[in-house]
């Protein structure tokens, strides 16, 4: 039965409230299936815009061999960035998956269904699942791995999204004893505390991978697993290599190739351009922007873009000083000219950002007037906290990618005008995510969510592992609770607005762009897609010989 909101999304594409993409993406949400929702947006508007089928031959077999970072992989619930899970990712799965239309459908789960009010979500578990050793995948496996990431001594960042409403008050645990219930071998329910819009695509957030529980979250060579591949070979700053697992259960796409081996080439961005212009790689996981027009000039590489709300925020600890007044922090965003650190880093592909940290590809950003740079404003601002003769700071960030460098020397100059003095302390990519959480002032790259206020969780509600600013506003908490369980987009989009004043007016971030991203292949590989996420799905790829 369909979700009584239904209804009303459908009179909201009507009326033009809302756009075909955003009536489907919100229908496969409530657990209307992507397949219904196109067909009856089709009969509302008129269009046929449902994506269509294409039959491929795919070639099978081959060894395909991708640059990018290999870091430790050993307790995937804990993972810092969307690297660490590329690996896992192709051995174990999600429950959900959301495409690169930003519409959620499902993976391990066949669907789900949520209750009207939208605290009850029932989770419909896939049949005929199998790990790899051949033990049913079943809704213990789901529950087990869900409890584990909402456990607070795991210390994983699903807590950000879910804490809201699975969570108690405090975060001490989850907020009902039967707040995560088995109903059967292939249900689970989430009864939860508060409406949340989200949920399915939370269960796609990159470090909620369903692990084997016997395996007490723990991951490497051999892991148990439901995926197309298993890893055989894991080498910390050089190779992750990844077998066909020859699951005959495997209820996906593909897989097509033989082995996967993802190879790390370090931080030199030149050494990608080499590797793949000699073909002693067949793609590159993500391009450098500073890197774009060699890669175009090369015949024999194909460049695929993706729109993104990726991007990087300057965040402080509003507990370490000076950071712990206000004035410095709004001080430090005036003193900023987004949409010239924007063309000094990113050669102006993407968006200036406005210190907010929802974008303007969200569904539920909110207009604000732009927050403009204003030297005078910034300098007097520190002199109202004691700041007259200016701040010495150091940033910490990272040396790849080559734009992060460029984004902060650029802000390091528009600092100095406001008597900001900024050092730069550039750590190798694997030091600085050892660090990134601890350090007073730091560079952090942020991936795609696909709404406004999944990030806003994820990194500035109160106490959960990844505010890394120890940024704590009830006031904020409260407002991001409300507009995670808004259905009506105008609604929601008002509670954003306060949100996004709140951050640009008390925030802990310096906000200096959105980006553009691009992954590149060789012309023979096929399926190699660009998702906003930067995610890779190796059952999708296939090898031309």
């Amino acid at each position: 039965m369909a979700h009584q909101y239904f209804e009303t999304l459908q009179k909201q594409l009507s009326d033009g409230r809302l756009d075909r993409r955003e009536f489907v993406r919100y229908s496969a949400l409530l657990g209307i299936s992507a397949t219904t929702a196109y067909a009856v947006a089709g009969k509302i508007t008129g269009e046929d815009f449902a994506p269509k089928a294409v039959a491929q031959d795919m070639p099978v077999g081959g060894n395909i061999k991708i640059a990018m970072r290999v870091y430790v992989v050993d307790n995937p619930h804990t993972f810092s960035w969307v690297i660490d899970s590329n690996i896992v990712r192709q051995v174990c799965g999600y429950l959900t998956r959301t495409g690169t239309d930003n519409v959620t459908r499902p993976d391990l789960l066949e669907g789900w269904e949520a209750s009207d009010d939208l605290l009850t979500w029932t989770l419909n578990v896939r049949q005929g699942v199998k790990w790899h050793d051949g033990r049913d995948f079943t809704a213990e496996d789901v529950a087990w791995n869900i409890n584990r990431v909402l456990d607070p001594e795991t210390g994983s960042s699903v807590l950000g999204l879910m804490k809201g409403y699975m969570m108690n008050d405090d975060g001490s645990g989850v907020w009902a004893d039967n707040a995560i219930e088995v109903v059967d071998d292939h249900t689970v329910r989430l009864n939860t505390r508060s409406a949340n819009i989200a949920i399915a695509e939370h269960l796609f957030h990159y470090p909620l991978l369903m692990l084997d529980p016997a395996e007490n979250g723990v991951f490497g060579i051999g892991s148990n697993g439901t995926g197309a591949y298993t890893l055989t070979e894991h080498v910390v700053g050089e190779r992750a290599v990844l077998q066909n697992a020859n699951n005959a259960t495997w209820h996906g796409e593909g897989p097509y190739l033989d082995t996967i081996t993802f190879i790390d080439l370090g931080d030199d961005a030149s050494a990608a351009i080499g590797a793949i212009a000699s073909k002693q790689v067949h793609a590159v996981d993500q391009g450098d922007i500073v890197q774009l027009d060699a890669y175009k000039a090369m015949p024999h590489v194909t460049v695929n873009p993706a729109n993104t709300a990726q991007t990087a925020v300057a965040r402080v600890q509003v507990d370490a000083e000076p950071f712990t007044d206000a004035r410095v922090r709004k001080a430090m965003r005036l003193a900023i000219d987004t949409p010239s650190v924007l063309q000094a880093a990113h050669r102006g592909l993407g968006a200036a950002a406005e210190h907010h940290h929802v974008a303007q590809i969200h569904p539920d950003y909110a207009e604000l007037p732009f927050m403009s740079r204003d030297v005078d404003a910034a300098k007097a601002l520190l002199a109202e906290a004691g700041h007259a003769d200016g701040i010495d700071l150091e940033i910490v960030c990272k040396k790849d990618p080559a734009w992060e460098l460029l984004a902060v020397q650029a802000m390091v100059e528009q600092w100095k005008e406001a008597g900001i003095n900024v050092d730069i302390n550039v750590l190798p990519s694997d030091q600085f995510w050892e660090v990134w959480a601890q350090v007073p002032f730091g560079f952090t790259s942020w991936t795609h969510r696909p709404l406004g206020f999944m990030v806003l969780g994820l990194a500035y509600r109160s106490g959960v592992p990844w505010n890394e600013s120890h940024y704590a506003n009830a006031d904020f908490d409260a407002k991001l609770t409300k507009a995670e369980g808004i259905l009506d987009i105008d609604a929601r989009r008002e509670v954003i607005a306060e949100l996004e004043m709140i951050m640009q007016e008390d925030g802990p971030i310096v906000q200096p762009l959105w980006r553009a991203i691009y992954n590149v292949a060789d012309t023979r590989v096929q399926g190699y897609i660009m998702h906003p996420t930067s995610y890779i799905f190796g059952e999708t790829l296939a090898l031309d010989s």
